[in-house]
């Protein structure tokens, strides 16, 4: 029990530092990047923003997760996981990955269709790849949880 409270301690400090790092790259990074590449390659220069646009939207979505696993967080501290408040946030990160998927297969397939060079289109590949694993392993761990929740609750009705 304390290793778990030290790992949900150790988490939240993460998180938190995360966040913040990803606040900066939203805000300040990846706006710079997009407008120091369009300056040094002009014939570029029109896909500033739509690429300022599509990582921001990315990163917000890996905030949205953030925010979910620090609200189970609490529930797991609370023991309060196995309950219908659980899935909520479950499923504002399946959502949130749903949405980034969608947008990398749409980056992906611009990049692949356009691209002269098999590095980006690969990268993108792989990338969507890992997305799709992990979205569809947050699914079947929302059943698992869906699960739980019914056992638990049907225990509780019993007892």
């Amino acid at each position: 029990m304390v290793t778990e409270h030290r790992a949900v301690a150790a988490l939240r400090v993460f998180l938190v530092v995360l966040f913040g790092v990803l606040v900066v790259f939203q805000t300040l990074s990846l706006p710079g990047q997009f407008a120091y590449m369009a300056q040094e390659s002009p014939e570029d220069a029109y896909l500033r923003w739509p690429a300022t646009i599509v990582t921001v939207f990315w990163v917000l979505c890996v905030q949205v997760v953030i925010v979910a696993t620090w609200q189970l967080l609490s529930l797991v501290k609370n023991d309060r996981i196995f309950t219908e408040a659980s899935l909520k946030w479950v499923d504002a990160i399946v959502w949130a990955i749903g949405a980034g998927w969608a947008v990398l297969v749409g980056v992906f397939l611009y990049v692949g269709f356009n691209a002269d060079d098999p590095g980006v289109p690969l990268l993108l590949f792989l990338l969507t790849v890992g997305v799709t694993v992990l979205g569809l392993l947050m699914v079947v761990m929302r059943a698992l949880l869906r699960q739980a929740t019914t056992l638990r609750t049907d225990m509780e009705a019993v007892i």
